[in-house]
């Protein structure tokens, strides 16, 4: 009986001795501390190198150059563009002028050829003639100018062809007769001349 009883007690002790131990925390392997990076000191960047006062002047000089080249030719462009609006309000002023005038230099020449063809006087004639040389004459020096109609190819851009008429003598497709004097005011078209267009021989 005592026997059992011992063996009893032992039993127990076994059971507390291994939950003791179940209850020791683990001790954990220490780590060793890393051993530090030696950092070496960073090279200080490069200073820039400072310009000299002779290339600090020649910089200045060149940008000087450069702008006073850029305003003449600002300028040339000014003087240009001012002298051409003015040419074209000179011709434009004068454009209004000289077509009020187209009509006059119309029945001067008509005045001439009625005075023609009725055999008047040689100093009437003379005059009509005279006078409208004269008016014709002035226009010219503001630009205006014949549009040339003899012995030429009929142009759609400078004759206006009123009608056509066959012929013997002058060739298909040429101006035959002048009914009214075209005219052009510097290199632009003012007005076209009227003319009759030949045909050609009639077969």
């Amino acid at each position: 009986m005592k026997n059992e009883e011992k063996e009893h007690v032992d039993v127990d002790d076994v059971v507390v001795e291994e939950v003791k131990t179940a209850e020791k925390p683990v001790e954990k392997p220490t780590e060793k501390p890393a051993a530090k990076e030696s950092k070496k000191p960073a090279k200080p960047a490069p200073k820039p190198k400072k310009k000299s006062k002779l290339a600090k002047a020649e910089e200045q000089v060149g940008t000087l150059t450069d702008r006073v080249l850029r305003l003449q030719a600002d300028f040339d462009n000014f003087r240009k563009r001012t002298l051409r609006e003015k040419s074209d309000i000179y011709k434009r002023a004068n454009e209004g002028l000289i077509e009020e005038l187209l009509p006059v230099i119309d029945h001067m020449d008509m005045a001439l050829q009625a005075a023609t063809d009725h055999d008047a006087p040689e100093g009437l004639t003379s005059g009509f003639k005279l006078v409208g040389e004269q008016l014709v004459s002035a226009l010219k020096k503001s630009g205006l100018s014949d549009i040339k109609t003899e012995n030429m190819e009929f142009d759609p851009n400078m004759h206006e062809a009123i009608s056509q008429l066959p012929s013997e003598d002058v060739e298909a497709g040429h101006i035959m007769i002048q009914v009214r004097r075209g005219f052009m005011l510097g290199d632009r078209l003012l007005r076209p001349s009227q003319v009759i267009v030949s045909q050609g021989q009639v077969k």
